[in-house]
């Protein structure tokens, strides 16, 4: 019954939206829309607003990295309609220097999404009230969530004894954490680690 209902959803909104959706796609249930930058205001107005649709809970924003790909990131947004009962997914392709519209004005939970896309992928979002970091540092580098931001970051983090604050220091990799033995920590080892001592004396 759901199915039918979404098929029925992705035919009004093809007839209502037009041109705006560059394409749809109806998988496990769920109807998703891929749309442009330029039109996802209006696209987002209309999922709202519209009688028959009324996504008036979004419930998610979130970037994704694709580096092989000429516009490298999405905007992926998710919708619930408690009305209809059901949900939307609806995309926004960009690439790494063209901004996406803020939908803030449209769902003001938007805010703080958009804040961390912006501080995880890099993603721009034009209009937005306050497009600043909001779980890295002010003074962290780069953008933590993309394929290519390596794994250990550039900087690391400790409380200075002499100084008495907390620096920050380029990455210095170990010995002892360069090599592994790709054995579990629990079977095959004669280090014991903090916690484990009780396990190790049975």
């Amino acid at each position: 019954m759901r199915d039918f209902a979404t098929r029925d959803m992705a035919d009004y909104l093809a007839e209502t939206l037009g041109e705006r959706i560059a394409s749809s796609e109806h998988r496990f249930g769920e109807l998703t829309l891929v749309v442009g930058a330029e039109d996802i205001v209006k696209v987002m107005t209309v999922l709202r607003d519209d009688p028959q649709t009324q996504f008036v809970n979004l419930t998610d924003l979130c970037g994704v990295d694709y580096p092989a790909r000429e516009k490298r990131f999405e905007v992926v947004y998710h919708l619930l309609s408690p009305r209809q009962n059901q949900r939307i997914r609806v995309k926004v392709r960009t690439a790494e220097d063209d901004p996406v519209p803020s939908i803030s004005d449209v769902f003001p939970a938007a805010d703080w999404y958009e804040r961390e896309a912006y501080d995880f992928y890099g993603i721009l979002f034009t209009g937005h009230p306050d497009l600043r970091r909001i779980l890295t540092d002010y003074g962290f580098e780069g953008h933590p969530m993309r394929k290519d931001f390596p794994l250990t970051g550039f900087v690391e983090v400790h409380y200075d004894e002499e100084k008495k604050q907390v620096v920050y220091e380029p990455v210095e990799l170990r010995q002892e954490f360069r090599n592994f033995d790709f054995l579990s920590p629990w079977e095959g080892t004669e280090y014991v680690l903090p916690g484990d001592e009780k396990a190790k004396r049975q």
